[in-house]
Order: structure tokens, then C-alpha cells, then sequence
């Protein structure tokens, strides 16, 4: 179903069962992904009603969960409830599922009752054509428990993007321990440098982002250590997300990129919205 004159997004919430559309989500106080951020998620992009890559999401979901020590969510319980949403959401742009090792007491130790499953819709996200990212002082901890999977812990994302914006920038980028490349506050990063297409590893600590993978099985890229100095003579780069596909990068701090997009940029777009344009769950 095209979703071009429809209305826009309202969003819709189905919380354990129970679908919200007025906002009075029933999440209870104690629930530990509020009290101490104790759970993971994902984020997918919605395309003419469907959540674009959805097996490859709920795959994610249920390894970030197996490394929190988490029951994983029940998968055909996550299905229906995405199933719901977007039925009550029909125009929505992007999709969160929240999975929550649920209530628990008011510190570190978690609760022995079942997890809280949380599916929620709103508009989709407008992105410049070409951004501005901030390399920010803050670095990943390549060696953290929490390294590779997608958290609810997200605080320490908040306060790096807070300043880009602050920096006029719509994204940050982290080192790591090691002084490399690791990723944006929900992106991954690729540079064109002595014309290869490159991008960090995983073990420099980023997340295993779903386009970061999607693309890489389209198209020719280097995974491996990236120096920060290999920025500012990088002749072009982007970022890649669920919410961004693949987006140009026009400036680095004050460094501005000679071309943005390029022809690798340029290339790698339409890869990707070849592979979107195939098929919804590849």
C-alpha cells in the first residue's frame, strides 16, 4: 500500500499486549529499563507499512538480550505486536522495539518476573542531504560488557549528540580506548581513503548496525583500524543507519570533504535502495 497522500503519522503503542494510541503507555515505575536502562532495542525504518529488515532486527534484538544475560523476547510475540502497530499506524516512517528485563527493585539487581515488551511507531526522520558530525572527546570502551549490543543504556549517546548540536552537527563520532574510529551516537561511518572504501572493524567496538551489514554485502568495502587523521584527507564519507540508509558527510568538525556526496557515496545509495527496492527483509 502506498503511504504517499496518506495522513501523517500518529503513532501507535502496544505495550505487553495492550495497544495505545491516546500516549498513556502503561509502563510501570519500576520497570528496570527505566530505573538503570536495563534492556535492548531496536530501531527499523518503515517502508509502505512494512518494518524494513525485520528478521535481521529481531536477530539483533535476541543477541543484544543474550549478551545482557536477558530471557529473550518471545519473536512471534514481537511480530504480532509489530503487526498491530503499524495496522493502527499505517503511515508511520519508523519503528522502536523495546524489550525490558521488566520489574525489578530500585537498584542493579533485576526482578524474577517477565521481561516488558514495548512496540511503538511515530514519523520518520529527515536528514540533510549531506551532514556535519562531531568528533567528540568522549571515548567507546572497545573492552565494555555492553560492547556489540544495543542497549537501553544509551545516556552517554544523548550527551555526545547534545553536543554536536551544540557544535552545529547532526551527528557525533566516538574514538575508542585505542585512539581509532568507532562509530556515531546511532550510526556507523565509512571513508573513502587513497580511493578504497573503509570502515572500522567490530572489534573496534561499534555496533553491528543492520544497513552497516546490509551494505556491506553490496558493495566493496576495507574493514579495519581507521586513524582520526585519516579524516581530514578522506576525499569523501558517510554514514549509514536504519533511519539514514546512507548519507552523505560534508564536514568533520571545521574539515570540510572535498565532495559530498561523491561517486562512492553516490554508488553506495543506490546499492542500497536497489536492495530496498528487491526486497523489505533481506
Amino acid at each position: 500500500m502506498s503511504t504517499d497522500c496518506a495522513p501523517p503519522s500518529t503513532g501507535a503503542c502496544w505495550v505487553d499486549g495492550r495497544l495505545v494510541l491516546d500516549g498513556s503507555t502503561p509502563v510501570a515505575a519500576n520497570d528496570h529499563a527505566i530505573v538503570v536502562g536495563d534492556g535492548v532495542f531496536e530501531t527499523l525504518k518503515v517502508v509502505d507499512g512494512t518494518a524494513f529488515a525485520l528478521t535481521r532486527h529481531l536477530r539483533r534484538l535476541r543477541f543484544s538480550a543474550d549478551g545482557m544475560g536477558m530471557v529473550p523476547a518471545d519473536e512471534d510475540r514481537v511480530r504480532e505486536a509489530v503487526a498491530a502497530v503499524l495496522d493502527a499506524d499505517p503511515s508511520a516512517g519508523k519503528l522502536r522495539i523495546t524489550w525490558s528485563s521488566g520489574a525489578g527493585p530500585l537498584g542493579s539487581s533485576r526482578g524474577d518476573g517477565p521481561g516488558t515488551l514495548i512496540v511503538a511507531t511515530e514519523p520518520g526522520s529527515a536528514w540533510p542531504a549531506a551532514e556535519a558530525v562531531y568528533l567528540c572527546a568522549w571515548r567507546r570502551n572497545e573492552h565494555g560488557a555492553l560492547v556489540g549490543l544495543k542497549t537501553t543504556s544509551y545516556a552517554e549517546n544523548v550527551r555526545a549528540l547534545e553536543a554536536a548540536h551544540d557544535h552545529g552537527c547532526s551527528e557525533a563520532l566516538f574514538l575508542n580506548t585505542a585512539g581509532e574510529l568507532c562509530e556515531g551516537t546511532g550510526t556507523n561511518v565509512f571513508l573513502v581513503v587513497d580511493d578504497a572504501l573503509v570502515t572500522p572493524p567490530l572489534s573496534s567496538g561499534c555496533l553491528a548496525g543492520v544497513t552497516r551489514e546490509l551494505l556491506l554485502e553490496q558493495v566493496d568495502a576495507v574493514e579495519r583500524p581507521i586513524d582520526p587523521t585519516e579524516m581530514e584527507r578522506a576525499s569523501e564519507a558517510f554514514l549509514t543507519s536504519s533511519t539514514r540508509d546512507v548519507n552523505a558527510i560534508a564536514r568533520v568538525n571545521e574539515v570540510v570533504l572535498p565532495t559530498a556526496p561523491g561517486p562512492v557515496t553516490l554508488a553506495a545509495q543506490a546499492a542500497f535502495a536497489d536492495l530496498c527496492e528487491r526486497s523489505l527483509d533481506p
